[in-house]
């Protein structure tokens, strides 16, 4: 079982990466945007760098939102009073396990499967 203060260090950290991840979506917009064909630029490898880089920022964008939808689960489970317990089998998880990755949802025995 986690202490209050265990807990509250936990969320703040949650609370602080949903906040670096915004701020990382709103960064990468325009790189994320459809690519216009620029008539200055020298041809197709202008145009397939720029495909490229509109690529690797949507695939950075989704998993920033997978991320996120982990830390809101978290923070959900925190506010219902079931953080830290185990959703398959109910048991607490090791708080090892949750300092270094606040958001699993699991004990070890049952990620493992």
């Amino acid at each position: 079982m986690l202490k209050d203060a265990d807990l509250q260090i936990l969320r703040a950290a949650l609370m602080a990466e949903r906040d670096a991840l915004a701020k990382g979506d709103e960064a990468s917009a325009t790189d994320r945007a459809t690519v216009e064909l620029d008539q200055q630029s020298v041809g197709r490898l202008s145009r397939m760098d720029a495909l490229q880089r509109q690529a690797m920022a949507q695939a950075t964008s989704r998993r920033r939102a997978g991320r996120e939808a982990r830390i809101d689960a978290a923070l959900l489970r925190m506010d219902q009073g079931e953080y830290g317990f185990c959703l398959d089998c109910g048991e607490d998880i090791d708080p090892k396990r949750l300092a270094f990755d606040p958001t699993v949802p699991k004990c070890l025995s049952c990620a493992k499967g």
